[in-house]
């Protein structure tokens, strides 16, 4: 498995890839001086990967393009760096999917185990989200009952009958005065 990662990792290259001119110092950042990580001119992808975003954002904080007047070389400075990014970015991509096509041929056990946890976990995150659900059904039935418990309340008078109207109406009014014999 070690020998299947050659080129991700310090003091191994990729195959076909091509070194980028590290850092002119000696050593690298991190590390006493003295001291380096891994032989100069020797970057792995991931080394490739972080100077690239590194330099992503030095060209848009850098001194130059903030006092530069041509905003159109600025612009194609940003592209380009970006643009390596992205290519980097995707050999990484590429890198790690040539390593689980192996995997895959090699251990396919591995494989199918790593798909079954995927999807216990993924029936374990959908049953939450049933459950999430089910309460809130539960507390909006409840309101509802609530609802319709406080209208019904109001009702409690007898069955409305064909003269129902009149005789709410009529005891609304005030009582009619007597009339002297």
């Amino acid at each position: 498995m070690a020998s299947s990662l050659s080129g991700m990792f310090p003091g191994q290259q990729p195959p076909g890839a091509h070194p980028v001119p590290g850092p002119s110092g000696p050593g690298q950042p991190g590390f006493p001086p003295g001291t380096t990580a891994r032989p100069q001119g020797t970057n792995t992808l991931v080394d490739e990967l972080e100077a690239s975003f590194e330099a992503c954002f030095a060209s848009l904080v850098s001194q130059d393009y903030v006092n530069g007047t041509d905003q159109e070389e600025i612009r194609t400075g940003v592209d380009q760096c970006i643009q390596k990014f992205l290519d980097v970015a995707r050999q990484t991509e590429c890198f790690f999917l040539q390593k689980r096509l192996q995997l895959s041929v090699q251990k396919p056990e591995q494989v199918v185990k790593e798909d079954v946890s995927e999807l216990r976990n993924e029936l374990q995150r959908k049953e939450m989200l049933v459950q999430k659900h089910l309460s809130k059904l539960h507390h909006w039935q409840q309101v509802l009952e609530d609802v319709s418990v406080q209208h019904r309340k109001p009702s409690d008078l007898p069955p409305p009958g064909p003269l129902a109207f009149l005789e709410q109406a009529s005891a609304s009014l005030p009582p009619a005065p007597l009339k002297p014999n």
